[in-house]
């Protein structure tokens, strides 16, 4: 290369300049060279901001035909979202696989519930025959579960006790003593002809029809007649009864000083040899409204049961316990005028013999 000097004349100036502009020109195309990578693919370079860098005042070059890139914040936003997309729908699949493998360890109260039904064993079908048997009999040999299978075969109704004990006895009531209690007692017969009375059961219930007491008595005699089709006492029910002295003494504190109902009620106290005060007695076959009602002189505990009540008892073998609970929920339904006339009766001033003894000892 050549040694340039200042030029001096005008004509040089023209000439310098065109030199300077082409030695500018070849080092800018060695720059660009050098800075050009081999391989563009590999490295990625960010784009100088052309819009910002200053012009070379020893440049003029056209602003048309200098390449601009235009910032795109539209595009930048929009892979953002989708970034943000994508990472919520990993954390949603990652979730729903968090909660899969839970439900596959702890499986659910449904499927524990099916396995334990699954698991639980079938109790074997009982194969009887029960041909002119009487359920009850069955029932009373073989337990509740027997006696049902033996109507469900035999075609006949269930048992009515339930059905029975819902009215004649207050669900969910008080099952202790109460200052009003009925009693109820089976008898067997003894001596030649078995005519004569022992007692054999005594049953105690309470005034929501509770049973409170219910004992079977050792006899004092030999048992001739057990009248167990009515009775229900058979000779296995009483062998290994209570002492009558105990059951007599036991009965004896349960009434003291409480108002007693029954039917026939002074046939339970004879047998027991025992007494109570007239005033305390409450007794549903002496009472004359049920008397007038089924117009009867005598009626019998079953009658009453059936016209006033609604109900029907003693339809085979009695049961002391069932008898006293009859007797209660008839005094209970006609308590409170029963209890008026009770207390009119006994608190009834007798004015007339007063007067009388009042004048026959001032004249004495």
């Amino acid at each position: 290369m050549s040694l340039l000097l200042p030029p001096k004349k005008p004509e040089e100036f023209s000439s310098n300049w065109k030199t300077l502009q082409a030695l500018l020109t070849s080092e800018k195309n060695i720059t660009n060279t050098e800075s050009t990578p081999e391989n563009p693919l590999k490295k990625e370079e960010k784009l100088p901001k052309l819009g910002k860098q200053k012009a070379d005042p020893l440049i003029k070059q056209n602003p048309s035909s200098v390449p601009t890139v235009k910032e795109g914040p539209t595009d930048d936003r929009t892979l953002k979202r989708a970034a943000e997309d994508t990472g919520i729908a990993d954390k949603r699949r990652e979730k729903r696989r968090i909660l899969q493998a839970k439900v596959e360890e702890k499986p659910s109260k449904h499927h524990k519930k099916k396995a334990t039904e699954t698991n639980l064993p079938v109790t074997p079908k009982v194969d009887l025959w029960f041909d002119d048997v009487d359920p009850d009999d069955i029932e009373a040999a073989l337990g509740p579960e027997a006696g049902q299978i033996a109507r469900k075969m035999q075609g006949l109704p269930e048992k009515k006790t339930d059905a029975l004990d819902m009215i004649l006895v207050k669900d969910r009531a008080f099952e202790g003593l109460t200052r009003t209690v009925a009693m109820d007692c089976e008898m067997v017969g003894v001596g030649t002809d078995g005519e004569e009375s022992i007692v054999a059961r005594v049953s105690i219930v309470n005034q929501f029809g509770k049973c409170i007491y219910d004992k079977y008595v050792k006899p004092t005699e030999r048992v001739t007649d057990y009248r167990t089709e009515v009775s229900g006492i058979r000779h296995g029910d009483i062998k290994k009864g209570e002492d009558f002295k105990v059951v007599q003494k036991e009965v004896s504190e349960i009434l003291k000083g409480r108002i007693l109902v029954g039917h026939a009620v002074h046939n339970d106290l004879k047998i027991l040899f025992l007494d109570h005060p007239k005033k305390a007695i409450r007794d549903t076959q002496k009472y004359k409204p049920f008397r007038r009602e089924v117009k009867s002189g005598r009626p019998s505990l079953k009658l009453l049961c059936e016209k006033i009540l609604h109900v029907k008892v003693q339809t085979g073998e009695h049961s002391s316990v069932q008898d006293a609970q009859a007797a209660m929920r008839l005094y209970t339904m006609e308590k409170k005028n029963w209890e008026s006339g009770i207390k009119a009766k006994y608190n009834k001033t007798k004015v007339g013999p007063r007067r009388r003894n009042s004048l026959l000892n001032s004249t004495g």
